[in-house]
């Protein structure tokens, strides 16, 4: 079993007998006694306005909100868990702009938690490509 990297209170785990993780783990346990939630965002800044038709700007703006919804509580994406991800018209490019908006949020310091990205036919907002929503534990 390999530890993705600990941070107090959170235990990341890439349990043997399971699939290799690239850039997430495979399970997270949580030792915390405050749980933050952040809704689904989307590509909407903070001013209303949908920063762009395509997934890379989206996926950046959704990523940007769910950092700062994070930070208003007090946490940071390192206490982050678990992510759930909706990209809407999922195919094997948009996996790159996830990585390059990845990479544009958060350089080098990337985060590991545990993560599900789930390909849909739309959201809501018919304008929206992508929404991600995240948990964090804090001690």
């Amino acid at each position: 079993m390999t530890d993705c990297t600990a941070t107090t209170g959170i235990e990341r785990l890439n349990p043997d007998g399971l699939p290799p993780a690239v850039g997430y783990c495979q399970v997270t346990v949580a030792h915390g006694a405050r749980i933050v939630h952040v809704s689904g965002q989307i590509g909407i800044n903070a001013s209303g306005e949908l920063v762009g038709a395509d997934h890379r700007s989206q996926i950046e703006q959704a990523m940007r909100n769910v950092r700062t919804g994070l930070e208003a509580a007090g946490a940071s994406i390192h206490d982050a868990v678990k992510s759930t991800a909706y990209i809407v018209d999922y195919s094997p490019e948009v996996m790159g702009a996830f990585a390059e908006a990845s990479a544009a949020v958060y350089g080098a310091d990337q985060p590991t938690m545990a993560i599900t990205l789930i390909g849909i036919a739309a959201l809501p907002d018919p304008r929206c490509k992508f929404e991600i929503e995240a948990t964090a534990v804090l001690p």
